[in-house]
């Protein structure tokens, strides 16, 4: 049986989103229907909207942050069963290959099919839009209040944690957080420095702050980002990287970063160089941001990469895993010790969704989430 609802579609770069009448199909062999609570409003789906990041086809379902309840399985299903409460995480694990089976399903092999936008077990849509097959954002669409997804994009969570916040922890929180924790290795003591805050930029926060960074310095040219920096666990915000440098001198007696985390909205070959000049001897500098696809140059002092024994290095999904990471956050929600209410700033419809981006490209939001 087919069921008709809406989605946020993207009919071309460089245009809206447009709400449209979605008819999906019964899950099939592998796949699961999911009833979603909420989806997070991620920067990703704006390199998409812009175009810097292209796909597979159009029309073009966005969204890749979502959790909800499983209301219908296809054959061959182990893993979840229908009442089910999970989280969809914008990586799919499959258990079983290298990557997988050595700890790093961050990079699973499924991930090759991340904006091709078609279902894993047969390369088919069960998405329909105005008669026409639709793509999915990250395998996943979750800017539709029900969509089909495989059950390796499934996490299974237990049924006292609130639907809405677990939206969040599938792709912006975890990446931020496992970039600090997991990438950079933060340790108790050390000096963190933070390139942009939104919901990357304050998982990255929150994860130098509970690893025991010393110094957790937010760096963002928004006057209400850096306001929100203390509340996450930021000791510093500063507007831009040459008052960070001279704030590393003072606070660490020249020493500088031992972490540097580059979280910024677009990811740019010019930010490179002045990241490593915030680097202490023998630190880390990780790249987190997405940008164009297309960009290819990169300015770096090769001596002092060098000479002063500097790592740079990149970063997917925060280094994390699905299955342990995901569950892992959540509950650290639970007990208090992570907070995802406080980077709620703005709740929309799902009408709303381009009011959303507006203020997220205003740096008005640190995330915003669309409501079902």
């Amino acid at each position: 049986m087919t069921t008709k609802t809406q989605a946020a579609v993207l009919w071309e770069p460089g245009r809206d989103w447009k709400i449209e009448e979605l008819v999906l199909d019964a899950p099939k062999y592998g796949e699961v229907k999911v009833e979603l609570a909420a989806s997070g409003m991620c920067h990703s789906d704006e390199h998409v909207r812009d175009g810097s990041v292209p796909v597979g086809m159009y029309p073009y379902i966005g969204g890749h942050e979502g959790a909800g309840v499983v209301t219908e399985i296809g054959p061959g299903v182990t893993s979840v069963e229908v009442g089910d409460h999970v989280a969809l995480g914008f990586i799919p694990a499959c258990g079983r290959c290298p990557s997988c089976a050595t700890g790093k399903s961050s990079i699973c092999d499924l991930g090759a099919n991340l904006l091709a936008g078609v279902q894993l077990s047969d390369g088919t849509a069960r998405h329909h839009v105005n008669g026409q097959d639709a793509g999915l954002m990250c395998l996943l669409g979750t800017f539709a209040p029900v969509t089909v997804v495989n059950e390796a994009s499934c996490v299974k969570l237990t049924k006292d944690i609130p639907l809405d916040k677990a939206a969040l922890v599938g792709c912006g929180v975890t990446t931020g957080w496992g970039s600090a924790v997991y990438a950079a290795g933060v340790s108790a003591g050390e000096t963190v420095v933070v390139l942009g805050m939104g919901g990357v930029g304050c998982g990255a926060v929150q994860g130098a702050a509970l690893a025991g960074a010393r110094h957790v310095v937010l760096v963002d040219p928004s006057p209400f980002k850096r306001e929100q920096g203390a509340i996450f666990g930021a000791t510093h915000a500063v507007a831009t990287i040459d008052e960070a440098l001279v704030l590393l001198q003072d606070i660490t007696w020249g020493q500088l970063a031992d972490k540097v985390l580059i979280t910024v909205d677009v990811a740019r070959g010019d930010l490179i160089a002045p990241a490593m000049s915030l680097v202490a001897k023998g630190g880390v500098c990780v790249q987190v941001s997405v940008g164009d696809l297309t960009q290819i140059d990169t300015k770096l002092s090769l001596f002092d990469l060098t000479a002063m024994r500097k790592t740079l290095k990149g970063a997917w999904f925060g280094n994390a895993n699905i299955r342990f990471d995901i569950p892992h956050l959540l509950r650290l929600y639970m007990e208090g010790q992570l907070k995802l209410d406080e980077m709620i700033t703005r709740t929309y419809s799902l009408d709303q969704v381009n009011d959303g981006y507006e203020a997220m490209r205003k740096a008005e939001n640190v995330r915003g989430v669309i409501m079902y």
